[in-house]
């Protein structure tokens, strides 16, 4: 899509094309085309329904009453934050008592409008024209223009100077897909981080497996999943300098200390294991949810962690085990198939066994569900069956099987 024919996606044929194509199945694309294609110009059809499958696709982040307003581009889409972080991360910053925002790498605009909708004025800055004119569509789409101004510059050549502070979305993909080394950021994170430091404050949005010894010593290390996915990690300037942070949504639910636990000690499975939240893991702070659980490791390099009781916690999902087994094939599908488990939800941790792969050799069935976790206990390959612990069930505590 070009500058010119997302303009024409503006004008009142435009829009009203669009409009009508919400909820269209792509399935019938050809047919639909060949439909419209007698009432309106070619081009403009081809941009309606890219543009209809982007809303679609952007409903699960954005919510149906915001994207089917909103704009997207193929990219931009995918690399927007999740209207649910960006609603957490503005509000922090409103809490800080920011007014004002220079939002560098704005893409489509996600973050300004979380920022403008909590009444913070924002310089959204994009280099792209047609990211700049998608973002600045979404501003007047959500009646938030006169809070919102976009630019479009590079980012490294704007004065921010008069902005309360700072924030940075680097690009993180590139023609061969993601980006994993900070430096190729686009800008590199070491231009992120001194513009940071010269903000009364500052977040800059970066991927989550960034190493811990790569964050500044002056700034908060946040790490954010959603539902239990991670989404992102964050670097804070004039926050908390050296405090790692796990913030789980919906809530939040937030782990925090600026001195990380030791590891625990790892010991044999008991009758509870827990998963951790992904953002806790990725923040090391395993430690600090199997002390709340009084709990301990099965591995000393696995973040599984496993106790005698049940506690609840809302940093780790718990799970009643019944069996403890050597990792072998054989074994579990006979115990599969003896207690009439078709249902199989399959998690690994520290096994190269592929979920559907283990799923294609024991062929489960039957009315029941079971859960079996492949990993290693004590050094050795592993498998540990159970059942979610929504409650407690009177039965044994695992045992271990030869």
């Amino acid at each position: 899509m070009t500058p010119e024919d997302f303009a024409a996606l503006l004008t009142p044929e435009g829009r009203a094309l669009l409009d009508s194509l919400r909820d269209y199945d792509p399935g019938q694309e050809l047919a639909v085309a060949t439909r419209l294609r007698r009432e309106h110009p070619a081009p403009l059809v081809s941009a309606a329904l890219g543009q209809a499958r982007l809303r679609q696709r952007a409903v699960a982040k954005f919510g149906a009453e915001d994207a089917f307003r909103m704009y997207f581009t193929p990219g931009g889409g995918e690399m927007a934050t999740r209207a649910s972080v960006a609603s957490y991360r503005a509000g922090r910053l409103a809490a800080l008592g920011v007014r004002s925002v220079a939002d560098l790498c704005c893409g489509i605009g996600g973050d300004a409008l979380a920022l403008a909708r909590l009444g913070i004025r924002v310089l959204a800055v994009d280099l792209d024209p047609l990211t700049v004119a998608v973002a600045r569509a979404n501003a007047e789409a959500l009646g938030l223009a006169d809070l919102i101004e976009v630019r479009e510059a590079d980012v490294t050549q704007v004065d921010v100077s008069s902005y309360e502070a700072v924030f940075i979305d680097p690009a993180r993909r590139g023609g061969r897909g993601r980006i994993f080394d900070p430096e190729s950021y686009s800008p590199p994170l070491s231009w992120a981080v001194e513009t940071a430091r010269g903000a009364k404050h500052a977040a800059i949005k970066i991927a989550p497996g960034i190493p811990h010894e790569a964050v500044p010593a002056e700034a908060e290390a946040e790490w954010i999943s959603d539902h239990g996915d991670v989404k992102e990690a964050v670097l804070w300037f004039g926050t908390a300098p050296g405090t790692v942070r796990a913030t789980l949504l919906p809530g939040p639910r937030e782990l925090l200390t600026a001195d990380p636990l030791p590891d625990p000690q790892a010991g044999p499975v008991g009758r509870y294991l827990y998963e951790p939240d992904g953002a806790v893991i990725r923040a090391h702070l395993v430690a600090e949810v199997a002390a709340r659980l009084d709990g301990r490791l099965i591995d000393p390099t696995i973040a599984y962690v496993t106790a005698d009781e049940l506690r609840p916690t809302p940093y780790a999902t718990a799970y009643e085990i019944t069996d403890v087994l050597p990792f072998g094939l054989k074994k579990l599908k006979a115990l599969l198939r003896e207690r009439g488990v078709g249902i199989l939800t399959v998690k690994k941790r520290g096994s190269a066994i592929e979920p559907e792969e283990l799923r294609k050799k024991v062929k489960p069935q039957g009315p029941n569900a079971a859960t079996v976790f492949l990993t290693r206990v004590g050094g050795a390959p592993s498998m540990l069956i159970g059942s979610p612990a929504d409650r407690p069930a009177d039965r044994p505590a695992a045992r271990p099987a030869g």
